[in-house]
């Protein structure tokens, strides 16, 4: 599997790719993300854990830009952008995978991509276009669907597709649009122990420049991708640090893993 992704990435030498500040969210009487502070370095990969219910979902769409904050400010690259919609993110360089996948399960696997690759270029509105087998974008996409191993899959219907390789389909389309920050929800949702080890290696390979914030309920697979990790319970922080920090914390024990080792 080909670490080669297309373009430039990175956001700039030692300016962080991410900063959110009291971030919080409330529907209501509930509180669903309270207070939430994090930053990500220019070549940083972090996690963000928790159990069911933790948050980490509201958190990753209020950093998207699918949810308001009702408290706090979130800013990449140095600029706020805590009222700006999920289109300005993107063409800022924020590219993401969803929780759910969120594909044209009709088109083939290489359509897929070129539009993803499309909608971050000039051409995004300029439906008229043809697309020719070397322009720009359809190398983009053909570069970003070899980084993912799926380049051997290029002209299949996506729905021939297993879950695992629709996975990596997202991931492909999130790299072809070219980002300076990567944002993955919960990536290894549905996969099996094969899928999930399969993603695992391509996430690994991908470049240390680009800064990548991992959402995730898989906690072994969390620790084991990403330098800083941060343990999320019913929206509130409760721990950031190294993989072996937290994967050692004592509440993480507790309300992650539901026990508590006995001395």
């Amino acid at each position: 599997m080909s670490a080669t992704v297309p373009g430039p990435q990175g956001s700039g030498a030692g300016a962080p790719a991410l900063v959110i500040s009291g971030l919080g969210k409330r529907y209501g009487g509930v509180q669903a993300v309270d207070e939430i502070s994090l930053e990500l370095g220019p070549n940083e990969r972090i996690g963000v854990i928790g159990p069911n219910g933790a948050g980490k979902t509201t958190l990753f769409k209020m950093i998207a830009g699918d949810v308001a904050p009702t408290t706090g400010t979130v800013e990449l690259f140095g600029n706020d952008v805590t009222r700006t919609g999920t289109a300005r993110r993107a063409r800022m360089g924020v590219g993401r995978t969803f929780q759910v996948s969120n594909l044209f399960r009709d088109m083939s696997v290489i359509d897929n991509v070129r539009v993803a690759a499309r909608g971050g270029s000039s051409k995004a509105r300029i439906f008229w276009w043809p697309q020719m087998p070397t322009d720009d974008v359809s190398q983009r996409a053909g570069e970003a669907l070899e980084s993912v191993g799926l380049i051997d899959r290029r002209d299949d219907q996506v729905s021939d597709l297993s879950h695992g390789e629709q996975r990596q389909l997202e991931i492909a389309m999130a790299l072809a649009s070219e980002p300076k920050l990567l944002l993955l929800d919960e990536p290894a949702a549905g996969l099996s122990a094969a899928e999930r080890t399969t993603l695992r290696q391509l996430i690994e390979e991908l470049p240390r420049t680009l800064p990548i914030l991992l959402i995730e309920h898989d906690m072994t697979l969390a620790l084991g991708l990403t330098d800083r990790v941060m343990c999320m319970e019913n929206g509130r922080h409760v721990v950031t640090g190294t993989p072996d920090e937290v994967r050692e914390h004592e509440t993480v024990k507790e309300i992650y893993l539901g026990r508590r080792d006995k001395k």
